[in-house]
């Protein structure tokens, strides 16, 4: 198995703009377009290990710890936030690179703008909240492939947060995923 390599991953494309000369897999926004592409590129057998790289809203209240918008985040424990039953946490396997910067996220299928879902996300115990990344961890899981997610966050998932807004801010935290990407990564 000398041929396998590491999968890059980003949800969407604008946040991959910064990464055009790097081989990398755009999944599609969302738990299913997550789940069925990453599923179909490691089902070939030649992935290592997966590296995603995206961004996320903060639900951190002011005046606490609450993630900086300009700040890369390791996601080393993540939960679903819009499933009503139970469902097992799940924590990425591969090797933690900012442990000072680790953080648990929320994933769930809708764009997270109002304080009334942001202060519900919090309470579950997160920092940051997407819609891809519990998606990514459980696959990663039921393959046996390390994961890991970092992620920069675009807004504070409050009623500031505007999904016309976010193509324009992904396309600029790409710049900042890429300085991270080509200092830790490649």
């Amino acid at each position: 198995m000398s041929d396998q390599k590491s999968l890059l991953v980003f949800a969407h494309a604008d946040e991959a703009v910064a990464f055009a000369d790097v081989e990398h897999l755009i999944s599609g926004v969302g738990k299913v377009n997550a789940s069925v592409a990453l599923a179909g590129a490691l089902a070939s057998g030649d992935i290592k290990n997966v590296v995603v790289l995206g961004t996320a809203g903060v639900v951190g209240h002011a005046g606490e710890d609450r993630p900086s918008l300009d700040t890369i985040y390791q996601i080393t424990k993540l939960i679903q936030h819009d499933f009503p039953l139970p469902s097992a946490d799940v924590d990425p396997t591969g090797e933690v690179l900012l442990p000072d910067n680790k953080v648990t996220m929320a994933t769930g299928d809708v764009f997270v703008s109002d304080d009334e879902q942001r202060i519900h996300i919090k309470s579950l115990g997160a920092s940051l909240v997407d819609m891809e990344g519990y998606a990514y961890a459980s696959i990663c899981q039921r393959f046996n492939v390390p994961l890991q997610i970092f992620k920069i966050p675009s807004d504070y998932a409050d009623d500031s947060a505007s999904i016309d807004e976010w193509d324009e801010i992904a396309k600029q935290k790409s710049v900042q995923l890429r300085e991270f990407y080509d200092k830790h990564l490649s």
